[in-house]
Parts: structure tokens; C-alpha cells; sequence
């Protein structure tokens, strides 16, 4: 197979999902490294989240959710998406940016989705409480069990893979809110847990990254570890079934011949401009975050 020796690294695409996250942006986006994009997902913030985010980041792209919650704000900012990698990363400063090289180069080394967790070595959490801790605890060996996997850290939102495996996830984007104002399955925070478990059905390679969870800067967390807890829960049991995925393994070939390729054109190129200049070929990585 020929490859484009000349093709660029693979683009990433930032989301941030947020709602009244105005005073907590300066030091998101501040901290955000030479990524190709960022995407803002708004909920509908009363703040001036917006307007923050556009005077902080001109470049920035702003997109308003359809429905509720961080699972529909996830959902409308992937399909928004135009880098080869999307990360997803929070708003109130709890997640830092400068770990999205390494999610990156999980990536690059051949994961197909860079799964964030605190509970490995150089990982931690500032936020964490005694309760949360030991409920993710349970979870996570309960998914381990059932969809034989090795999550350390099943309900932490830091995530990455590679866009080509965006249609595994199943995601609605366009069907808008009830009239009731009922939640659409998904749309709340068990939305980490629904991918980590669409991954795992999809038999995508996964690799953990260390990450470190620090404190919310400003304002108060929406998470409640009762209802969201019991959310989880019936995700995973939702999941266990192990119902068809529509055109899965279509979907996973397509998606694997993608990202191989990319891989593939991404290590020739680095290979000829070592060559041309007579240095050792570094690793790829995306631009500006390698």
C-alpha cells in the first residue's frame, strides 16, 4: 500500500460542555494546549459563558445543545466535530488540559479510545469524596465482571478516541426535548459510563491514562452521587443484554481501516522528514499537542 508521505498529523477536536461556567473558562481555555479545534457546547447559560469563551478564544467554535444535560451536550459537540481526535474534557477546571497530549499519544500508540483515570500512579483526585470513591469502586469491578474489561475508574469523563468510531456510540443529536421535559436516555451523567460500555461491546482496544481531578474553581457541581449513582447503574444493566448494535461490525471495520490508515500516513511522514534531515524520526503525535 502506498502512503501519502507527505499528510498531516491527525487533527484534534476539543470538546467542553458547559452551563454558567463563565468565571471557571479563563482558566480552561488558558490552559488549553495548540489543539486544531474547540468546541463550546452550551446549555443555555444565564452567565455570560459565551461571551467569555469567544473574548478568551476568538477562534473558538460555540454551539448550542438541543436538549439537556451532559450526555446531549456531549452528543451535539461530537457530531460538530471535524478533527480525526476528539477529547472531552469539563468545564470547571477539574479536568486539566495539558493532559490531552497524553490521551493523544495513547491514541497514537494504537488505542482507540484513551480512557482517563485517577486511581493509577501519577493519577489523583482533589474532588473525590469517601462515598464517590467507594461507589465507582463497586461499579467498576461490577462492569468488569459482566463485560469482562479492566476499568480502574469507570465513571471519570476524561476521554479521547478516534473520530472514526463516533457512529459505535449510537448518540441522538437531533431529536429535540420532550414536551414533557423527561431526559432522553443518555443525556444525564451516565453518559461516560454508556461509552465506556458501547466500547467495551464494540471490542475497541482501550488503554487507561493517568489523570489527576482537581477541585471545581467556582460554583457548584450538578452531580448528585445518589441519583446519578442509581443512573449508572441502570445503564450498565440497560447494556448487559448485550442487544445488537445497528451495523456494528460494519461500523467497527470501517472505522479500524480509517484510523489504520491515518496511523500509517501519519508514521510515514514523520519517517521522511526525519530522513531529510538526518535526525532520528520522534513519534507522531497531533499538531501542537505532540
Amino acid at each position: 500500500m502506498q502512503y501519502h508521505h507527505h499528510a498531516p498529523p491527525p487533527t484534534v477536536s476539543v470538546i467542553v460542555p458547559a452551563l454558567n461556567e463563565a468565571r471557571n473558562l479563563p482558566h480552561v481555555l488558558g490552559s488549553m494546549p495548540d489543539v486544531d479545534e474547540v468546541i463550546l457546547v452550551d446549555g443555555g447559560s444565564e452567565d455570560d459563558t459565551v461571551e467569555t469563551a469567544r473574548r478568551l478564544m476568538p477562534g473558538i467554535r460555540v454551539v448550542q445543545q438541543n436538549r439537556k444535560g451532559k450526555g446531549n451536550a456531549l452528543a451535539c459537540g461530537f457530531a460538530a466535530a471535524k478533527g480525526d481526535i476528539i477529547v472531552m474534557i469539563d468545564a470547571d477546571g477539574s479536568t486539566d488540559p495539558g493532559e490531552i497530549p497524553r490521551f493523544v499519544e495513547a491514541l497514537r500508540r494504537g488505542a482507540d479510545f484513551a480512557k482517563g483515570t485517577r486511581f493509577v500512579a501519577s493519577g489523583g483526585s482533589a474532588d473525590i469524596t469517601g462515598i464517590r470513591r467507594l461507589g465507582n469502586k463497586a461499579l467498576s469491578l461490577f462492569v468488569n465482571v459482566l463485560f469482562r474489561t479492566r476499568y480502574s475508574d469507570l465513571c471519570y469523563g476524561y476521554n479521547a478516541f478516534w473520530a472514526a468510531h463516533l457512529p459505535i456510540f449510537g448518540l441522538d443529536h437531533t431529536t429535540p426535548r420532550p414536551a414533557s421535559g423527561v431526559w432522553l436516555w443518555g443525556d444525564g451523567f451516565e453518559i461516560e459510563t454508556l461509552l465506556n460500555l458501547r466500547v467495551a461491546r464494540a471490542g475497541l482496544r482501550i488503554e487507561e491514562v493517568a489523570s489527576y481531578e482537581h477541585r471545581r474553581i467556582h460554583g457548584v457541581s450538578n452531580l448528585n452521587a445518589i441519583t446519578d449513582g442509581l443512573r449508572v447503574l441502570r445503564t450498565i444493566m440497560r447494556e448487559w443484554p448485550r442487544r445488537p448494535i445497528p451495523n456494528l461490525e460494519v461500523e467497527v471495520a470501517a472505522a479500524a481501516a480509517t484510523v489504520a490508515g491515518r496511523r500509517h500516513r501519519v508514521s510515514a511522514s514523520m519517517r521522511t522528514r526525519a530522513a531529510a534531515s538526518g535526525r532520528k524520526p520522534a513519534r507522531a503525535g497531533a499538531r501542537g499537542v505532540s
